[in-house]
C-alpha cells in the first residue's frame, strides 16, 4: 500500500483531513493500488452468483469509485451499464481505467449522490462494493427507498458483506480502533470524513431493505470459507424489488 505505486502516509493524511468527496478526488489516481479497491476474487464471485439470476439489461454500480464493480455488470448486462459517483477524480480514473468488452453494453459514467439518485426505474439491478461505511445508519432507510425507486419491478439490488471479526481475533480490535479514530477526528475536525467499519450490522440492513419493499436472500461465497460455527465468511446479499416502498400510495 505505501510501495511507488500506492499512496504515501502524508498523502493519506492529507485524504484523512478533507471532506469524503475531496479526500477521494485526492485518492484517485493512487486507488486502485490500495487495499480500499475491493479485491478480484470478491468481484468474480458475486458475478458467478448473479450470472444465473439474469438475463438483466440495465445495470447501476453504486458509489462505482474506478469501475471495478462496472466490469462486473458489463459481463451481466446486455444492453447498458452506469457507473455513480460523487466523486469527480473517481469517476475520471473509472474512464480512463475500466476494462470494458468490446461489443458490450454502452455505459455511462454519472456524478450524483446515492442518497439522491437522479434516475427513475430504469435499472434490473443495481450493485455495490465497498461503499456502506460511508453511509450513517440513520441514512439507510433512505438510500434503500432510492434503490428501491430506481430498479424496475422485480428488479434486484445486490452487495457483497463480510462476516465481522470476533472479539477474540487482531481483526476485531483493529477495526474498533479504526472507528474511535474516526470519532475523535470528526468531533474534531470539519468537514467530517464519514467511514466507518462497524456501523453495517446485517441485522439491521435486512429489515431496513424489508421496509423499503425488498425480499432478500442471503447467498453464501464459497470461495471464502467458513467461521468455526459453520457460518459464510462471505454472503451476497440479493434484495428483489416485489413491492411498493414503504409510504407509498398505488394509483
Amino acid at each position: 500500500m505505501f510501495g511507488p505505486e500506492g499512496p504515501s502516509l502524508r498523502e493519506l493524511a492529507a485524504q484523512a483531513l478533507s471532506s469524503v468527496e475531496r479526500g477521494y478526488d485526492l485518492l484517485a489516481p493512487k486507488f486502485d493500488h490500495t487495499p480500499f479497491r475491493t479485491p478480484d476474487a470478491v468481484l468474480e464471485s458475486v458475478a458467478r452468483v448473479l450470472a444465473p439470476l439474469g438475463p438483466f439489461d440495465d445495470g447501476l454500480d453504486l458509489c462505482c469509485g474506478t469501475g471495478a464493480g462496472v466490469e462486473v455488470l458489463a459481463g451481466l448486462c446486455r444492453r447498458s451499464v452506469t457507473g455513480v459517483d460523487f466523486s469527480a477524480g473517481m469517476l475520471d480514473m473509472a474512464r480512463r481505467r475500466a476494462r470494458l468488452p468490446a461489443g458490450g453494453p454502452e455505459v455511462a459514467w454519472v456524478r450524483g449522490d446515492a442518497r439522491a439518485l437522479p434516475f427513475a426505474a430504469a435499472f434490473e439491478l443495481v450493485v455495490s462494493f465497498g461503499a456502506f461505511g460511508h453511509f450513517l445508519p440513520r441514512e439507510l432507510p433512505g438510500l434503500f427507498s432510492r434503490v428501491h425507486a430506481v430498479l424496475r419491478p422485480g428488479g434486484r439490488f445486490a452487495f457483497p458483506v463480510l462476516a465481522p471479526p470476533r472479539p477474540t481475533r487482531p481483526g476485531y480490535w483493529m477495526l474498533l480502533g479504526f472507528d474511535t479514530a474516526m470519532r475523535v477526528r470528526n468531533a474534531l475536525w470539519r468537514p467530517p470524513f464519514v467511514m466507518y467499519y462497524r456501523t453495517f450490522r446485517l441485522g439491521d440492513v435486512l429489515r431496513e431493505l424489508g421496509r423499503a419493499g425488498f425480499d432478500v436472500e442471503l447467498h453464501p461465497l464459497p470461495e471464502f470459507g467458513r467461521r468455526e460455527d459453520g457460518s459464510p465468511r462471505a454472503r451476497l446479499v440479493v434484495a428483489r424489488r416485489s413491492q411498493p416502498a414503504a409510504g407509498s400510495v398505488n394509483s
